[in-house]
């Protein structure tokens, strides 16, 4: 996103908890890029993040992580874990941009996901997640709009998309191969899909081309969900 966004002619601000990889994007991108330390679980450190943004014009809530188990597999632990950073991050991400968009206007995209629409019987955790910012998402849409900012608010929902976090739920898995057959399997264009390809969506969601949509769900998913 951060590539597809500085060839479109943005300033970025890339914020993550991963400083190293962070700094490594920065140096590829060049001058239209910066990077700030951000921890979405924690309040002042968006808080922190932001005092050293300036006026925003685009806010992309895509922190996350996909927790593998069922009701019975997963752990209380491990589910506040997961709506700390899908939810809360987004919540709060979200809550604290207002007073930098509120005048100008803005576009907020929020990554969710098809498993914030489907279920699936090991994905406890994740689904409800992903479920909490599809409506949370809707609700921010409504709120805004009852306000008159003018300041729209999105959601993106990827199947399986091949990125370092489908290898992380790989490891959690007994047979790794067999769970990558059933995402190709699930997805009727017969792939994953690729990073670039939701980047596109959220070009898309951060243009003025894109003034009349708002509180909508953008499905990214290879047809999984037809």
């Amino acid at each position: 996103m951060a590539r597809a966004f500085v060839a479109e002619g943005a300033a970025v601000v890339i914020a993550d908890i991963d400083a190293a990889g962070g700094a490594a994007m920065v140096a590829e991108l060049g001058e239209a890029a910066r990077f700030v330390v951000l921890n979405v679980t924690k309040e002042q450190s968006w808080l922190d993040a932001f005092a050293t943004c300036g006026p925003l014009d685009v806010l992309v809530n895509n922190a996350g992580i996909t927790t593998l188990g069922s009701i019975e597999d997963v752990t209380l632990d491990q589910f506040r874990h997961e709506l700390d950073i899908d939810v809360l991050g987004v919540f709060m991400g979200t809550k604290h941009v207002l007073p930098l968009m509120k005048e100008k206007g803005g576009s907020i995209i929020n990554m969710s996901s098809l498993a914030g629409i489907r279920a699936t019987g090991t994905l406890v955790a994740y689904n409800a997640a992903k479920a909490a910012v599809t409506l949370m998402t809707k609700s921010c849409a409504l709120h805004f709009a009852a306000q008159g900012y003018p300041i729209r608010c999105n959601s993106i929902h990827p199947g399986a998309i091949h990125t370092p976090i489908i290898d992380k739920v790989l490891a959690q898995s007994d047979d790794p191969d067999a769970l990558y057959a059933s995402f190709v399997a699930s997805h009727p264009i017969g792939r994953l899909g690729k990073p670039e390809e939701i980047a596109a969506i959220a070009v898309y969601l951060a243009s003025d081309e894109s003034l009349f949509a708002t509180g909508a769900e953008f499905r990214i998913d290879g047809g999984a969900s037809i």
